[in-house]
């Protein structure tokens, strides 16, 4: 929940509620907290971000909702009169509010006497909907904040902040009787189908989800009301896939939204997006920018291609001092060996050295050098970034090139190589990424976090201490397919917090803690950053910091990171071979 300033306050009348921002220019409330809009100017607010003041809001969709307690639909959109610069809400995958054992989730509200707002923390009490529409919420302790009027329409948010659902209800009107109801995102979306674009779906493909909704924005816009959806649903479901709903569908949204929700074959939403195309007579393959707005913003560049330069490195069997070390470039997809030696660790350096600018001279006049150690990994943390360029050149390597390390086990595993591509089809198709946190002292334990990363997809996992000092966890994020890895190489877990609670020990005299800090600024210094263009990003920031006046105080200073694009290397590495003669 750190740093979410999506979080906003609406007002409209004498009703007070909460919502999200999931674009942009647009947020999500409940309907019943802007009923009065006929009457009464709406406003939002972010307590997170209070220098953009009370700004005036329209409502732009609705659910339906028909005034009752219990009327089903009670969602509306707003929409802004300008962009504001904060970050949107970023959504869970569908199943995380229904999934055993039921997460804890965070609500913030505005109820009366806070106007700042305040947290309530609640979890589902079962993953069955009543009457289709809700889950039924419970206090995630017997005491604290009770959801009551000012949290309707906040989002219900994981304890990672991506969000799982919308509160609609308190139930009961004592301040002992701590139950809601929610809206989860699947209902949300039946509600306001646009919702379905920016919520990732398992079993189906982010670009075809996003091709998917750039088309039916362009049928609204030049073909309203063209098309059967019942058809176009059939078609695109085939004779074996799920039936009609009863009634149909009102809207070819309603049955795009069906199939991407309820139908399991992951090609069913192309061949409904396909259908869509014929209808708007473009070709099948149509790609446009993934926004509910109307507006059109540049399609994100391709990844750069990247000129590999590999030193790799591993036990020689000779003794555990000696190691065997390759040197190669690539260039038109191919690798060229340029030396191989087994050395002692203590002459690797050195050696190094003279071959790197060796395997430079092979690479194509225009190439973008990276300078890639593929590494043990108890190899991991070594400073390479800080190794000289050469005995009579002190530059640092990671101030001369793009530099980055990655596991060897990772980068000759077949499962991971595999899986590492998809991720990165996915990557590519978007912006920066967020930068998810393996925080100091964490008491989380490390199949939790595998679980983590998997669910929410993570493509950039930051952790606020070394390898040696996080071991179990550092070895999770080796172990599934997160392409970028961060870490202060040096540091301990915080050594002023001796509870493993760090850093929030509740002391008030603490000193703030290094690997916390360390992660605050890595977020912000990586936003909107693509993921393709970290090695050249980080590059920029060893150089900042290396001409700091106090370089060994800089955040930055001894950043590691591990990038791993298996598309960089076409053909697989061969293993190296053990002299041991």
């Amino acid at each position: 929940m750190r740093s979410a300033a999506w979080h906003a306050r609406i007002a409209c009348g004498d009703e007070l509620g909460a919502g999200f921002l999931v674009t942009a220019r647009r947020l999500l409330t409940c309907a019943h907290v802007v009923r009065q809009r006929d009457r009464a100017a709406v406003t939002v607010a972010f307590p997170h971000a209070r220098e953009l003041g009370e700004l005036p809001a329209s409502v732009v969709a609705h659910g339906g909702w028909e005034g009752g307690v219990t009327d089903p639909g009670d969602v509306a959109v707003l929409e802004l009169e300008r962009d504001v610069p904060l970050a949107p809400a970023r959504f869970a995958a569908p199943e995380a509010a229904y999934t055993e054992p039921y997460p804890r989730l965070i609500a913030y509200g505005f109820p009366e006497g806070y106007d700042e707002g305040t947290l309530a923390e609640y979890q589902a009490v079962s993953g069955q909907l009543i009457a289709g529409e809700w889950l039924e919420l419970v206090a995630w302790h017997g005491h604290g904040q009770p959801i009551e009027e000012g949290f309707s329409g906040a989002a219900a948010a994981l304890p990672d902040g991506t969000v799982a659902g919308m509160v609609t209800a308190a139930l009961g009107s004592s301040p002992d009787v701590r139950k809601g109801r929610m809206l989860p995102l699947d209902v949300l979306a039946r509600h306001w189908p646009e919702l379905g674009e920016l919520v990732p779906t398992p079993g189906h493909r982010d670009e075809s989800r996003r091709r998917l909704y750039a088309l039916l924005r362009r049928a609204a816009a030049e073909a309203p009301g063209a098309g059967d959806p019942n058809r176009m649903y059939v078609d695109a479901v085939g004779a074996f896939g799920p039936p009609l709903p009863p009634g149909g569908f009102p809207s070819l949204w309603a049955a795009a939204g069906y199939a991407q929700w309820e139908v399991p074959d992951p090609e069913a939403v192309d061949r409904f997006a396909d259908r869509v195309a014929e209808l708007l007579d473009v070709t099948p393959d149509l790609s446009a920018p993934a926004v509910p707005d109307a507006a059109a913003v540049p399609v994100p560049p391709a990844a750069p291609a990247w000129s590999p330069v590999v030193v790799e490195i591993d036990h020689s069997g000779a003794g555990p001092d000696q190691v065997t070390v390759e040197v190669s470039a690539y260039r038109d997809g191919r690798r060229r060996p340029v030396g191989a030696r087994r050395l002692p660790r203590t002459g690797v350096r050195a050696w190094v050295q003279g071959r790197i600018d060796e395997a430079v001279a092979h690479l194509a006049p225009d190439a973008d050098e990276l300078v890639t150690f593929v590494l043990p990994r108890e190899w991991l943390n070594e400073a390479v970034a800080h190794w000289e360029c050469g005995a009579d050149d002190s530059t640092p390597l990671g101030c001369a090139y793009p530099l980055v390390v990655t596991d060897r086990a990772r980068h000759h595993s077949g499962r991971l190589r595999h899986q590492l591509r998809k991720k990165w089809r996915k990557l590519d198709a978007g912006g920066g990424v967020e930068v998810h946190r393996v925080e100091c002292g964490t008491r989380e334990r490390p199949p939790s976090l595998r679980k983590r990363l998997w669910e929410v997809d993570a493509g950039l996992a930051g952790f606020a201490a070394p390898p040696t000092a996080a071991r179990p966890h550092f070895e999770v994020g080796l172990t599934v397919p997160v392409p970028v890895l961060l870490w202060p190489r040096t540091g301990a877990p915080c050594a002023v917090h001796e509870e493993a609670s760090c850093p929030d020990t509740g002391r008030a005299d603490a000193p703030p803690c290094p690997g916390t800090a360390f992660l605050d600024q890595l977020a912000v210094s990586l936003a909107g950053v693509p993921p393709a263009e970290l090695p050249r990003h980080i590059m920029s920031l060893r150089m900042t910091a290396d001409a700091a006046d106090e370089p060994d105080r800089h955040w930055a200073r001894d950043v590691q990171l591990l990038w791993d694009d298996p598309r960089c290397f076409p053909e697989t590495t061969a293993s190296l071979h053990s002299p041991v003669a």
